[in-house]
């Protein structure tokens, strides 16, 4: 692209992958970035109203979950601009685009909290999956090693949500 292009499209990024890379990477990334911020507000939510005999143990691990999710936001958007995308704008966007549903129970019980984290944690799962899956194909490489590492970090969480639900839920 020349400087002259470049100045009359400010948002355009320079990149070697093609239009077609670029427009299906943005949009995988950009379903991923939107499950990340549903499932920030969802955590921080059952952070915030957790209760019972755990209630420490829970709260500290949700808080930590929270603030891992909320670290992904940043490079999933930075990544979208770096291959020439554009990013979500805004809460609206969030919502067209999550497939983690809101959560505005007055009360869930402390298990059911894990539980649903558990489920929430797999449909991201299947999603960097997927995101991942698109990157490989175009050859992105800088987008599928960020990937694998969010996909551990997601299994991480998911194995402490089923094993601390299941615990407590046979105890």
């Amino acid at each position: 692209m020349a400087a002259s292009e470049l100045r009359t499209h400010p948002l355009a990024t320079p990149t070697d992958l093609t239009p077609e890379a670029t427009h299906e990477i943005t949009a995988a990334l950009n379903v991923v970035l939107a499950d990340v911020f549903a499932l920030y507000v969802k955590t921080k939510n059952f952070h915030w109203h957790m209760s019972g005999p755990h209630f420490r143990d829970y709260h500290l691990l949700l808080d930590e979950q929270a603030d891992q999710i909320f670290a992904m936001t940043d490079p999933i958007a930075e990544r979208v601009r770096k291959v020439g995308g554009l990013t979500i704008h805004s809460v609206g966007e969030i919502g067209r685009l999550q497939h983690i549903l809101d959560n505005d129970a007055e009360y869930v019980t402390p298990l059911d909290m894990l539980s649903v984290l558990r489920d929430d944690n797999r449909t991201l799962l299947a999603e960097l999956r997927t995101a991942h899956d698109v990157c490989d194909e175009h050859g992105d490489v800088g987008t599928t090693s960020l990937i694998e590492t969010w996909i551990d970090e997601t299994e991480r969480r998911l194995w402490f949500l089923f094993e601390a639900a299941e615990r407590d839920g046979h105890e």
